[in-house]
């Protein structure tokens, strides 16, 4: 069936936008890294779980996807996407990972390139560049950007890294194997990470703060979102999907000022507006492009 070029991007906005108030609930949840590893993973999983068995019309044939080389691999990245960042989160400034997993376009587009043979238009890096420059204006500008070259820091660099790296290949691999089932694939992964989450925050950590502000990412905003972004992933280039994720790095904070009162620094404003403004300039080009072509 023959979608409209714009919606992929619609999608992946969509579920992008879902995705924003995580942060937000995460802090309300008032959970160590681990623990919260454990309940959104277990949550998550549980909720994408139970829709696929309740959806499913080939149970079999899913379940052969899932232990294929494909399905395996989504696994795999659902479950390091869900435990490095928040394992970057609790031992390293907010500010490396989240530079960090701002380069998810760039692997998106790299690995498009090698396993798909997709070029990425000029256009798209183009976003990419000024994406990026403006996540690095509101994550190291200001008062709070003073970020020292230490070992927690690398890590922190590395999770992020790591965290960019697994989504931009599931985003790929989506593409590439469209045929796979996402709520048993990233169902399973999610739910993997939450039982090795739990086995070392132990199940008295468990209790240790507001579960319902984590289970409220674990059962509405982290399986809409990432359903969401996983389907658009097959509508529009990886690329494309990972780079309108990043507004959940500008928008995040925004939400937790609302929620907390944590004022963001000028500097983050400033880079939340180049964000937002070379989004918005890239979805309208896509749009008269594909109007011309139509």
């Amino acid at each position: 069936m023959t979608r409209h070029p714009l919606f992929g991007i619609f999608l992946a906005t969509f579920g992008t936008l879902v995705l924003t108030p995580d942060t937000l609930f995460m802090r309300w949840s008032g959970m160590g890294g681990f623990a919260m590893v454990a309940w959104r993973g277990l949550l998550m999983g549980s909720a994408m779980l139970l829709a696929w068995a309740l959806f499913s019309r080939d149970r079999r044939g899913d379940l052969a996807a899932l232990v294929s080389g494909f399905g395996l691999t989504i696994v795999v990245c659902q479950f390091f996407n869900a435990t490095l960042f928040g394992l970057g989160i609790s031992v390293a400034p907010v500010a490396v990972v989240l530079f960090g997993l701002a380069t998810v376009p760039v692997f998106s587009a790299l690995l498009a390139w090698l396993i798909l043979g997709e070029p990425t238009r000029l256009a798209t890096w183009a976003a990419i560049v000024a994406v990026m420059g403006g996540i690095g204006i509101a994550v190291f500008g200001g008062k709070e950007g003073d970020v020292g070259l230490n070992l927690d820091a690398l890590l922190g660099a590395l999770y992020g890294l790591g965290t960019a790296l697994v989504l931009a290949l599931n985003f790929v691999v989506m593409r590439r194997r469209p045929q796979l089932p996402i709520l048993l694939v990233i169902g399973t992964g999610a739910f993997l990470a939450g039982l090795t989450g739990m086995g070392v925050a132990g199940t008295a950590a468990m209790t240790d703060g507001a579960v319902w502000a984590i289970a409220v990412t674990g059962l509405v905003i982290l399986p809409v979102s990432f359903f969401t972004l996983s389907v658009a992933s097959r509508f529009t280039h990886a690329s494309n999907v990972s780079l309108l994720m990043l507004l959940e790095t500008v928008l995040g904070p925004a939400w937790v000022w609302l929620g907390t009162g944590e004022a963001p620094t000028p500097m983050m404003v400033v880079g939340g507006v180049i964000v937002v403004g070379s989004l918005a300039a890239y979805i309208l080009w896509t749009g008269r492009r594909a109007a011309r072509r139509g």
